[in-house]
């Protein structure tokens, strides 16, 4: 019997962990019929690897990051933010009374969709942790759908909010994990670089325009640490729309473009180098020696499997100084934030020096690896809670779980 199954998710990053989650499901059951509804942004992750989207979408101009700015609010309300949840919210109660099972990972909006939609349902809230201020104040709505008979499982991103979950009273709660890292695994991409020497990978976020906007901040940082030291070699891991906006991005901050290669000149002579993929993630992460990273999820992943961070503040709408030093609090001692303010060459020259440091610090760089295994680990989240949804579809089948 082919089970049917919804999933929900409210952000790019909630894409991304809900993608991996269906691959590791499809591994384990082919047969499954799963469709998705992306609450923000097209749902590329979930078009990347053919599953189907049945509802509208919608880029909103904030990225869906307004708590950061509430003013941003008003400018997705005249982006079409009201119209847009109204059909997606149609969408969810037309397709949902067809499904054994809905899957919704994020915040409160998320979640609510899979409420709405009168399925009984796992929560993923992957974007929640008890790790920023020791424990989680759950607002009065989201903690209603979570204590829901139909909410069935409650999964965390990592296992200090899963107990943090219990001590509050949902004892529904499991350790979810990041379901990225298991597949965060090199992939033998050759990414040219002198194995004798160090390398810094630039993960500038996978948001347009913003995505363009902080590699130009990294570019300027790099600059500076190519200054400090000549040895060190640079990778940036972009999405494609970057990789296809270099020549411009270049051209805007006197860099030169070539396939592939920034490369920035001070009177014929080359003082910086940076090589850019779009497909070796992976690779680009596993082989760093430090991140300068503006990006969420990504940087996630690379603290989680043991590597240094150094972030730059920018401009937004995502990756401000409040993300910044948030995530600075999620991650600890592996993330080093520079700058309260959009980075200046000021900032850069501190950041510059932090870097070339850092990756002289063996000592450091080994209590990061046992960081990221200790706040993030074991890792297999994708294959774990792949195994629960299985397990509670039979468990439907079988009247064993009667969700009211």
């Amino acid at each position: 019997m082919s089970h049917k199954l919804l999933f929900i998710s409210n952000g790019h990053g909630e894409d991304n962990h809900s993608s991996h989650i269906i691959r590791s499901l499809w591994e384990l059951e082919p047969e499954l019929n799963i469709a998705a509804i992306p609450i923000v942004g097209q749902g590329h992750a979930y078009r990347n690897i053919n599953v189907p989207i049945v509802s509208p979408t919608l880029t909103l101009p904030s990225g869906g990051f307004t708590y950061t700015n509430r003013l941003r609010l008003l400018s997705d309300i005249r982006a079409g933010l009201l119209t847009s949840t109204l059909r997606q919210i149609q969408a969810v109660r037309n397709y949902a009374p067809s499904c054994d099972l809905v899957f919704a990972t994020g915040d409160v909006v998320g979640q609510c969709f899979a409420y709405i939609s009168g399925k009984p349902f796992i929560s993923f809230t992957s974007s929640l942790s008890a790790m920023y201020e020791g424990t989680l104040k759950i607002d009065m709505v989201l903690k209603a759908v979570l204590k829901s008979p139909r909410c069935l499982t409650l999964f965390s991103r990592d296992a200090y909010t899963a107990k943090d979950y219990q001590k509050q009273g949902l004892a529904k709660a499991q350790f979810g994990g990041i379901p990225s890292l298991d597949r965060l695994k090199p992939k033998g991409k050759d990414l040219q670089l002198d194995v004798a020497r160090p390398m810094m990978a630039l993960l500038p976020g996978s948001r347009m325009p913003e995505a363009m906007h902080n590699l130009k901040l990294l570019l300027g940082l790099v600059v500076e640490i190519a200054k400090l030291n000549p040895q060190v070699q640079f990778c940036a891991a972009l999405v494609p729309d970057v990789m296809a906006s270099l020549e411009t991005i270049s051209a805007d901050i006197g860099w030169h473009c070539a396939p592939g290669k920034l490369t920035y000149v001070v009177d014929g002579e080359v003082i910086a180098t940076v090589l850019c993929f779009s497909d070796a993630f992976s690779d680009i992460v596993c082989h760093t020696d430090l991140v300068l990273g503006m990006a969420g999820l990504a940087v996630d992943q690379a603290m989680a499997i043991g590597k240094p961070i150094l972030q730059i503040p920018g401009p937004g709408p995502q990756f401000t100084y409040a993300f910044a030093e948030a995530q600075e609090r999620l991650l600890g001692l592996s993330v080093k934030t520079i700058g309260t303010k959009p980075a200046t060459s000021a900032i850069f020259k501190e950041a510059a020096q932090y870097a070339v440091k850092t990756i002289q610090d063996e000592a450091y760089m080994k209590a990061c690896v046992a960081n990221g295994q200790e706040r993030f680990g074991p890792f297999g989240a994708s294959y774990r809670i792949a195994k629960v949804v299985l397990d509670t579809l039979e468990k439907l089948d079988a009247g064993v779980i009667v969700a009211a």
